[in-house]
């Protein structure tokens, strides 16, 4: 089971999410999102919070409203941190969560320490909590049949974007030789490489030397 929330509607249309357990933190870890947000407790249990952002926002972007959200709603689900204050709640993406074979069911570590953010949360904000809770919904998702389903979206848009790039490619070259052959073209027809009337008559040659010439 996964729970789902809304972000305050001022910042944005934003899904707020996590897992029911840690079988289910397992699965949002594995078929994660780049465009997902992930949230903890820091040195504390809690529940792993992800917020998904927009496609092509990155960490950078995440609006002051939309991290508070996230960090009260980790907050309220760690049964520790729930119960003091000035706990630090920590953030990266998705794609920096590292697991290995040796970690537990739901632990993860991260790939580079550098890209961990951490946000201070002096207390717990009811008013923000219940209005999170009041937009909570609970599914059942295919996490696998979603990621693979955005993988081959994927995989069509780029092989749209490389059909096209091809096409636009094929149009130059041809537009190119077009070119060259009009400039060719000109080339001959240039005055002192054509032969008028004129110049016949006053070469002396007879009609049988100028046919010959064309010969």
């Amino acid at each position: 089971m996964v729970f789902y929330f809304k972000a305050r509607p001022e910042a944005g249309d934003y899904t707020i999410f996590m897992g029911l357990d840690k079988y289910e933190n397992e699965e949002l870890i594995k078929y994660g999102f780049p465009e997902d947000i992930w949230f903890h407790v820091d040195k504390m249990s809690s529940a792993h919070v992800y917020v998904r952002l927009h496609k092509g926002q990155t960490i950078d972007d995440i609006s002051e409203g939309v991290l508070e959200d996230c960090a009260q709603l980790v907050k309220a689900n760690s049964i520790q941190g729930n119960k003091v204050n000035n706990v630090d709640v920590v953030y990266t993406p998705w794609a920096n969560l590292k697991k290995t074979a040796s970690m537990d069911v739901g632990q993860v570590g991260f790939h580079n320490s550098k890209m961990v953010r951490t946000t201070r949360v002096e207390k717990r904000i009811n008013e923000i909590v219940n209005r999170l809770n009041k937009t909570k919904v609970e599914r059942k998702p295919d996490l696998k049949a979603e990621r693979e389903a955005v993988n081959a979206a994927e995989r069509a848009e780029r092989k749209q974007h490389l059909r096209e790039k091809k096409k636009r490619e094929d149009m130059d070259r041809l537009e190119k030789e077009r070119q060259a052959e009009i400039r060719s073209y000109k080339g001959l027809m240039v005055s002192e490489k054509m032969t008028s009337n004129k110049d016949i008559a006053s070469s002396n040659k007879s009609l049988q030397e100028l046919e010959e010439d064309f010969m």
